[in-house]
């Protein structure tokens, strides 16, 4: 592994796949939101992009497919009997 930086509270290493792993003072590796903040504040990772919220569906759909959904149910009652 290849050190990236040293701090007092902690020590970025590069591993040979490229990922980084970051080693606190207490000799313990440090993972989840803490890491990220650390790789982030180093700029060694870019912040992901939020994801776009999915368009609605419009109410004359929904409403199309819900009595299609009861047709159907009708349909299939009728054939039991």
């Amino acid at each position: 592994m290849k050190v990236i930086a040293k701090t007092d509270e902690y020590n970025i290493y590069q591993k040979r796949s490229e990922r980084y792993g970051v080693k606190g003072a207490d000799r313990n590796w440090i993972n989840g939101d803490a890491k990220v903040a650390i790789l982030l504040e180093h700029k060694l990772i870019e912040a992901p992009a939020p994801k776009a919220p999915e368009p609605e569906a419009p109410a004359e759909e929904e409403a199309v497919a819900e009595e299609a959904a009861e047709a159907e149910a009708a349909d299939e009652e009728a054939a039991k009997e």
